[in-house]
């Protein structure tokens, strides 16, 4: 039997992170609003991104690991851009001085980055390529 972890992305812009034992029953049931009162809320909702565990323990340290990391490691975990995966794993002031664009993050996080006068992107190409800039001025 296999164990599933996954991320729905829901009408409102939020991630689900979440674990079953039967994929297409459990998106049934969040589609139809049933059994989960977060994504109830949040319909429709679209699976954005799964993996197979051999146990139902090792699907939900991974639900717990992946719900408890950024919205942009999500979106680099959900594009499968393992580099910027690992970009994010590290705390802010360790991360180098690359960074990276996509038309995932907020503009609200851009406008922060702004407003502290910093020249920078984090995001990620839909393409799947990375751009890669330096900072003008770091944070």
């Amino acid at each position: 039997m296999a164990f599933w972890a996954y991320i729905l992305a829901c009408a409102d812009g939020k991630f689900y992170t979440g674990h079953t034992d039967d994929l297409e029953r459990r998106l049934s049931e969040h589609q139809t609003g049933s059994h989960c009162d977060f994504t109830s809320r949040r319909l429709p909702v679209e699976l954005v991104w799964s993996e197979s565990f051999a146990t139902r323990i090792e699907a939900l340290k991974a639900e717990r690991v992946v719900g408890g990391w950024s919205r942009a490691k999500k979106q680099a975990l959900i594009a499968g851009n393992w580099s910027l995966v690992s970009h994010f794993a590290k705390p802010p002031h360790e991360r180098s001085n690359v960074t990276y664009r996509s038309p995932f993050v907020s503009s609200e996080v851009e406008k922060h980055g702004a407003a502290l006068g910093a020249c920078f992107s984090t995001t990620l190409e839909t393409n799947g390529e990375e751009i890669i800039e330096t900072r003008e001025g770091g944070l």
